[in-house]
């Protein structure tokens, strides 16, 4: 009997989603199964069946995976598989965007390391001294698990060699892209012996996923355990509005579904302008994206908008070309656009990934003919609401979850996304799950921060260093 390809098994293992996917499908060793049964692990997740079968065979893998779905057990079987325990040197890599979910896949990767002794894994992040870090890898490793800033310090240094390396595991890749890592994720990855395996685990595809796809893994498999952009994740419906009354009924539709994060859709800069006004008098934060801008003001306002400290992101489709912005939760078509494509690809930033959306549509009745035309390319009627169903679901203002600071200091005075996110979660003590994406440009830093701890971390870092150096630190809007 032939033995059965990577292909197979993953054919086998997904056959039906109902069906027992048992570990002892694939070709893992009798102490590694019984290590399994010993933890509980009897069956196969979705993401394992559909992935171990590639990772275990040495292919390089995107595999597309939500947090708690058992992405660590699938990269951890696979790395573990390809181990020489006997061979004392870092043979894998495990690269995660915080401390706190590198020290879960550390214990995660020990239990199912339990089958074998003497297997060494060390947590390298920020928000630790370094010289214990130092000393521990001194005494060698065989996988190391940590934050890409402090990954880069040590290799730096010199003190972690990654010459042994046969397995380099990207985890939560795309909240690593929203922290800014991908120049360090880059940097750590050409530090790595070319003829290795890259398995890289992400909720999301932003477009920087590709970009490290194309940069360093070879001929990789996707596996994605639910299609991303099911029409059927974006609930859209329709308003009809009089002229006047159009800027006024955007504010009632925020006020009603309070999305924390709208891209409102103008059709020219005026219109931008004229909404940003009536928002921000009815204390909504909102910020305009239009041609006028200079190229500093518009990196501000997309550094705001992708970090979640502003609300509402008003613009003109040619501003918002190519923006790709995670977990936007609703888009509102203020005008009706001309062309039933635009609204296609409007309505389409919405509803990505595992997280659904709102399409909200305003038109008045002189753009009845336009509504017909997208009726037509979606092939299916409009659902129309009355506007007079909208009543705000909350007394409470309709504020951004973040805030963010802006630091004196970027890429000229060598800082780092690391060095920023080390900063806050060592010395200051938050949590990295209270930090949000950290953007560095040649002369400025930004950080988002949650909302509830923006004048401490202001105060703490001001008071404090970054990167052994005192800082200037202010909010980029006023809270």
């Amino acid at each position: 009997m032939s033995t059965p390809t990577p292909q197979d098994l993953a054919a086998q293992t997904t056959a039906a989603k109902t069906a027992d996917h048992p570990f002892s499908l694939l070709p893992l060793a009798p102490a590694m199964l019984a290590n399994l049964q010993q933890l509980g692990y009897l069956n196969m997740t979705p993401i394992q069946a559909a992935s171990l079968p590639f990772a275990l065979a040495g292919q390089d893998l995107i595999a597309q995976a939500k947090t708690g779905s058992g992405k660590t057990a699938a990269f951890a079987l696979a790395l573990l598989s390809r181990l020489d325990v006997r061979r004392f040197a870092v043979q894998t890599l495990v690269l995660c965007p915080t401390r706190e979910l590198a020290d879960q896949v550390t214990q995660e990767i020990r239990r199912l390391a339990r089958a074998e002794e003497n297997i060494k894994i060390l947590t390298l992040c920020g928000g630790s001294t370094m010289r214990p870090q130092m000393a521990s890898l001194e005494h060698g490793a065989h996988i190391v698990v940590g934050t890409p800033g402090r990954i880069m310090d040590h290799l730096e240094r010199g003190s972690l060699n990654l010459s042994a390396l046969n397995t380099l595991v990207l985890d939560e890749a795309d909240r690593m892209l929203d922290m800014g890592f991908f120049d360090d994720i880059v940097t750590v990855a050409k530090q790595c012996p070319k003829e290795r395996q890259t398995l890289l685990f992400s909720a999301t595809y932003p477009e920087g996923i590709a970009k490290l796809s194309q940069q360093f893994l070879r001929n990789p498999k996707e596996v994605k355990v639910q299609g991303t952009h099911e029409a059927s994740k974006i609930r859209q419906r329709w308003y009809e509005v009089e002229r006047e009354t159009r800027l006024d009924a955007v504010s009632k539709l925020l006020l009603h579904y309070r999305p924390a994060s709208t891209i409102a859709f103008c059709n020219t800069k005026q219109q931008c302008r004229d909404l940003v006004d009536v928002l921000s008098a009815q204390g909504i934060e909102a910020i305009a994206l239009h041609g006028d801008l200079e190229q500093r003001d518009r990196d501000q306002v997309l550094i705001q908008f992708a970090n979640r400290s502003c609300s509402v992101l008003v613009a003109t489709d040619v501003a918002a070309r190519g923006l790709d912005i995670a977990q936007l939760e609703a888009v509102i078509n203020v005008d009706v656009t001309p062309d039933p494509e635009v609204h296609i690809h409007r309505i389409g930033r919405t509803g990505r990934g595992d997280a659904e959306g709102w399409a909200l549509n305003l038109a008045s009745l002189d753009e009845m003919g336009r509504v017909g035309n997208i009726e037509v390319m979606q092939g299916r009627e409009s659902e129309w609401h009355p506007l007079n169903e909208l009543t705000p679901a909350s007394k409470e203002p309709l504020l951004p979850p973040m805030i963010t600071l802006q630091i004196l200091g970027g890429r000229k005075e060598k800082i780092r996304p690391g060095d920023v996110l080390g900063a806050l979660t060592g010395d200051a003590g938050f949590a990295g799950s209270q930090i949000g994406k950290i953007n560095v440009t040649d002369f400025h830093t930004y950080v988002a921060v949650e909302r509830s701890i923006a004048r401490q971390a202001v105060s703490k870092l001001s008071s404090g260093k970054v990167k052994g150096k005192k800082v200037k630190v202010r909010f980029l809007n006023e809270l």
